[in-house]
């Protein structure tokens, strides 16, 4: 699980493009944006402006369904909607494989302590124009340990690189982070924290999907790679760190009264600067270590539908497995709209079993840990349509989508600031809740069977007229 050998891998398959002598002011930011939303190859940044040979940052690893699938070992040329399925199948056959604690690893090749800290010895981009800092935190793993139940947890939260030994740490209201820091702050400690920059992103990924409380995402990514993910112990704050990762920081995160500084404005994921600038708390780091000539792993948020592809397909797979978990028949295939950006606009589509049944899948997907946040519209299709298929998904919208019976609005809902709905007043007094769009766009149960057909050769026609006529016609299916 060593992020180098999987930049080999895309170098092999033609996915990779080392770019040399790019800016971190701005310039690996809009290269990167540039190229995802040309479906570029992933970008290996080296000789970055100001910085030695080496310092390298990574970006677009798996911003394509070809690259998400390599780093899953499945055949990169997977259909979309087959990709989502396996992965789904995965997780829901996932034993989770506790990680192995090892004595050594080539995080610590190099090894600073307080007094020798520099966090800007690293090519830390600034991504965004209106960007407040550079954010060394955009494809990181924050690991932090719960005091009461002593598991481990490991998200995905924004880091800004204050000064040489300073972090800025911003974490959505709800997310286990924040949980977990507030109960140290609740005892008037300081929340150990460590945080990894750069690592293998099938590592990555249980980072950032919605996996319940309680449950760690380090066993969750062994049982992914199928065998335990050798950890060792940071010697600051006692946290499990990936022995193969790039970059990794140990500290503390005060409580907010004792030191907190102003974070943001910072280029979002829904393609705003939503949640502004703001006073968050910070990370007084103690501890750096690091392999000689490392990897920063960075996936900023870009206006959608950039941003890449595995934040969409991995969270679609999983509000699959959570439906699927419930017990809820007839569920065919899910998938965030890359323009919803991975969250705003989920599609379900399902074999309709009994009357409400498309109403109760929709409001069950809005309901999970991945589906819950940050939503706007959940679609509920028929199994005809290809939820991956945007003009199939709009085609049922205008055609079987009645609005006067087929629409419910959802208030009250789990949102946050990266939400640019939610107006400056409800913002000032906490009210971080936004509504939900219910879409039934299927056949009405009750009289699906006298629903006119579709206008549409059958697959058996097609494929028939495809051998005999394709090469004629230059087609292939």
């Amino acid at each position: 699980m060593d992020l180098r050998a999987f930049i080999i891998q895309l170098e092999a398959l033609n996915e990779l493009k080392v770019v040399e002598g790019a800016d971190w002011n701005l310039e690996i930011g809009a290269i990167t944006e540039l190229s995802d939303e040309r479906n570029g190859p992933a970008l290996l940044f080296d000789h970055i402006k100001g910085y030695p040979p080496g310092y390298r940052v990574a970006t677009n690893l798996t911003a394509t369904p070809r690259r998400l699938a390599t780093a899953l070992g499945l055949s990169p040329d997977i259909p979309n909607i087959e990709l989502a399925r396996l992965v789904k199948d995965r997780l829901r056959g996932l034993k989770p494989i506790p990680p192995t604690y090892v004595e050594k690893g080539c995080i610590m090749e190099e090894v600073y302590d307080e007094g020798e800290i520099d966090l800007l010895k690293f090519p830390v981009p600034l991504w965004h124009e209106h960007d407040g800092g550079r954010y060394i935190g955009t494809a990181d793993m924050v690991i932090m340990r719960d005091p009461k139940d002593g598991w481990v947890n490991v998200g995905t939260y924004r880091i800004q690189v204050h000064d040489h030994d300073t972090t800025g740490l911003y974490i959505a209201p709800g997310k286990h982070g924040r949980l977990i820091r507030e109960r140290y702050w609740a005892e008037g400690k300081s929340c150990p924290v460590a945080m990894v920059f750069g690592m293998h992103p099938l590592i990555w990924m249980p980072a950032y999907l919605g996996i319940p409380w309680g449950t760690e995402e380090y066993a969750i990514a062994g049982g992914l790679i199928g065998e335990p993910l050798q950890v060792i112990t940071g010697d600051y704050t006692g946290l499990p760190i990936p022995a193969w990762a790039e970059i990794a920081i140990e500290g503390d995160c005060p409580p907010p009264q004792v030191e907190s500084r102003e974070e943001g404005p910072f280029g979002e994921a829904p393609g705003y600067y939503g949640s502004g600038e703001r006073l968050e708390p910070v990370v007084r780091v103690k501890r750096v270590m690091h392999r000689h000539d490392p990897v920063i792993t960075g996936n900023p948020p870009m206006k959608p539908p950039s941003s890449g592809c595995a934040l969409y397909i991995m969270r679609a797979s999983n509000i699959w497995h959570e439906l699927e978990g419930l017990g809820i028949p007839g569920i065919k295939g899910v998938w965030n709209m890359r323009a919803g950006s991975a969250r705003f606009i989920t599609v379900v589509s399902i074999e309709q079993k009994y009357a409400g049944h498309a109403k109760q899948v929709a409001m069950a997907a809005m309901s999970g840990i991945d589906g819950a946040y940050l939503g706007r519209f959940v679609i509920v299709v028929d199994d005809d349509i290809d939820p991956s298929n945007h003009d199939d998904v709009l085609w049922a919208m205008a055609t079987r989508c009645d609005p006067a019976t087929s629409l419910e609005i959802v208030k009250g809902c789990w949102s946050g600031l990266l939400d640019p709905t939610i107006d400056p007043e409800r913002r000032a007094r906490g009210d971080l809740t936004n509504s939900r769009a219910v879409v039934l766009a299927c056949r009405p149960y009750h009289w699906r069977k006298d629903f006119p057909k579709v206008n549409r050769a059958s697959d058996a026609l097609r494929s028939q007229t495809m051998k005999k006529w394709g090469h004629l016609l230059h087609l292939s299916f």
